[in-house]
């Protein structure tokens, strides 16, 4: 207790303190390590399209002009479009499915640690394995003279290509392309299932819900961002695939991306702003997938995390 005789000394407030200097960072040299990036994006992404985009809208002679946009609306145009949205679509939800199947079987499917570690290796093999090589494999495959077309006749004496089959066909890109979309959804995917926490499925197995609820309730609503956002961004990565197409089927098969090699580098179709307006479009389709599958990809992160 304080003698009420002798009472404390009050402080006084300090006067004329000054706060304590701000020192300032120091330069980090960690950006010198994500300088290649930005340079690498700077000249071969974001320079040549703005070239394109600028190029849309120039006609031969350097002249601003909308006459290539308006030919973008041309029946060949509009058609070489769909069908590249078409197989894109078809690659990206067959991809999706079996995909998610395969990212499930190997993650949460109970399968020994090894074979996961080979799938996942070899997804990351396969998902960057595209181009000519790709489409020499299924031709040496598949093709009218392929390895498995040739045992398919000779053991079972089963022709594909007398069924209807035809690799060169819209079902055959679709098919080609599942090669690299297929892997590219498990390396996606498996970390969303390996995200899913136990307590969620004890707590509904505590709760009385089956499997079937269990996934339908609880796991399929926190995943479905992840698929779905996952499925556009196979769309996406179909859609620009040109070498394969190309190497494939050649000009059989009219998707945009053929044709706009036709408009760029061809000796008949040559029209190259008409190409940088095919290119713009593709651009414009490219973007809204690959931005709403980035918009997705957060909400599911929230659950995830």
């Amino acid at each position: 207790m304080v003698d009420a005789a002798h009472p404390a000394p009050l402080r006084e407030p300090l006067q004329g303190t000054t706060p304590p200097p701000v020192v300032k960072p120091a330069f980090s040299w960690a950006w010198l390590g994500v300088t290649p990036f930005f340079l690498f994006a700077l000249l071969f992404l974001i320079l040549p399209t703005l070239y394109l985009v600028v190029g849309a809208f120039m006609d031969t002679q350097g002249n601003f002009t909308l006459d290539n946009i308006v030919n973008l609306f041309q029946p060949t145009i509009l058609r070489a479009y769909w069908i590249s949205i078409q197989v894109s679509a078809a690659s990206a939800i067959l991809g999706a499915l079996f995909g998610f199947f395969l990212a499930y079987a190997v993650t949460l499917g109970g399968l020994p640690s090894w074979m996961r570690s080979f799938v996942m290796t070899f997804s990351g093999v396969a998902s960057n394995f595209a181009g000519i090589p790709l489409a020499f494999a299924f031709l040496a495959t598949l093709g009218r003279t392929g390895l498995v077309t040739a045992l398919l006749i000779y053991f079972f004496d089963f022709n594909i290509y007398g069924s209807g089959f035809n690799l060169l066909s819209f079902w055959g890109l679709t098919l080609t392309y599942l090669y690299f979309q297929i892997p590219l959804m498990v390396l996606i995917l498996a970390p969303a299932l390996d995200g899913l926490k136990k307590e969620w499925r004890e707590a509904s197995e505590i709760l009385g819900a089956s499997s079937w609820q269990y996934w339908r309730y609880v796991a399929l609503p926190v995943l479905w961002p992840a698929i779905l956002g996952t499925t556009l961004l196979l769309f996406a990565n179909a859609f620009g695939a040109v070498a394969t197409a190309y190497a494939l089927t050649g000009s059989s098969l009219n998707i945009v991306t053929i044709l706009l090699f036709a408009q760029i580098r061809g000796d008949v179709l040559h029209d190259q702003h008409l190409g940088y307006a095919l290119a713009l479009g593709m651009i414009l389709i490219t973007g809204i997938t690959n931005g709403t599958y980035i918009w997705l990809r957060a909400r599911s992160e929230r659950w995830l995390r």
